[in-house]
C-alpha cells in the first residue's frame, strides 16, 4: 500500500516495518520487529531478523539477525550480519564476509572471506579478503580496535586484543600479534614494522 514491490514468494512477519520504495525479491524471509527504511532491496534468499535496515541499501543473498544497518550499505551475497553490529552508512561488506558484535564505521570496505569478531572498525578502512579478528583464545573472547584510514593486507591475522593505529597498514598474509602505531606499516609472522610514516614526518615542517 505504500509502494513495496513484493517479487514471488516471500515471509514476512506482521510486526514488520518496511518503507517506501522498497523491493523484497523471491525467498526472503523477514522476521520479528525488523525495520527497513525506504529505497532498500532485500533479497532474493535473505533472512532479516529483529534488525534495523536504513535507506537505499542492498542486502543480497545475506543474512542479518539483531543488528544495525544505516544508509547506503551494500551486503553480500552470501554474507552474515550476526547480533549486537552496527554497519555505518557507506559501508560496503562483499561475499561470504562474518560481522559479530562489531562496529563499522562509514565508507570501510570490508573484503569477501572476512571475519569481524569483538571489533571496532573505524571510517575509511580497507579490510582485505580473507581477511580476519582473531578474538578467541580458547577461553575468552578479546576485542580488536582497527583506527580510521586502516589498510589491511589480504589474509591478514590481527590477534586480539590488538590495536591498530589510525593510517597504519598491513602487509599481506601477515600475523599481528601486538599493537600497531599510527602510520606503520607491518609485514611477516609475526608483523614487525618496516616503515613508520608518523616517525618519518617527525619534526618535518608542513608542507603549503
Amino acid at each position: 500500500m505504500n509502494g513495496v514491490n513484493i517479487i514471488g514468494p516471500t515471509y514476512i512477519d506482521i510486526g514488520a516495518s518496511i518503507g517506501t520504495d522498497c523491493t523484497i525479491l523471491p525467498n526472503t524471509f523477514i522476521y520479528g520487529k525488523t525495520i527497513i527504511g525506504n529505497m532498500t532491496s532485500i533479497g532474493p534468499g535473505s533472512i532479516i531478523k529483529d534488525a534495523s535496515i536504513g535507506s537505499r541499501c542492498n542486502v543480497t543473498q545475506s543474512v542479518v539477525e539483531n543488528a544495525v544497518i544505516e544508509d547506503n550499505v551494500r551486503v553480500g551475497p552470501f554474507s552474515h550480519i550476526r547480533s549486537d553490529s552496527h554497519i555505518d552508512s557507506g559501508v560496503s561488506i562483499g561475499n561470504y564476509a562474518e560481522i559479530k558484535n562489531t562496529y563499522i564505521g562509514q565508507e570501510t570496505l570490508v573484503g569477501h572471506f572476512s571475519y569481524l569478531g569483538d571489533a571496532r572498525v573505524g571510517s575509511n578502512v580497507n579490510i582485505g579478503a580473507g581477511s580476519i579478528t582473531c578474538n578467541f583464545d580458547g577461553v575468552t573472547k578479546h576485542q580488536t580496535i582497527i583506527e580510521n584510514d586502516v589498510f589491511i593486507g589480504s589474509d591478514s591475522m590481527l590477534i586480539a586484543p590488538v590495536r591498530i593505529g589510525s593510517g597504519a597498514s598491513t602487509g599481506a598474509g601477515c600475523v599481528v600479534t601486538k599493537d600497531v602505531p599510527s602510520g606503520a606499516k607491518v609485514v611477516g609472522m609475526p608483523a614487525r614494522i618496516i616503515s613508520n610514516q608518523s616517525t618519518l614526518n617527525k619534526g618535518k615542517k608542513p608542507t603549503q
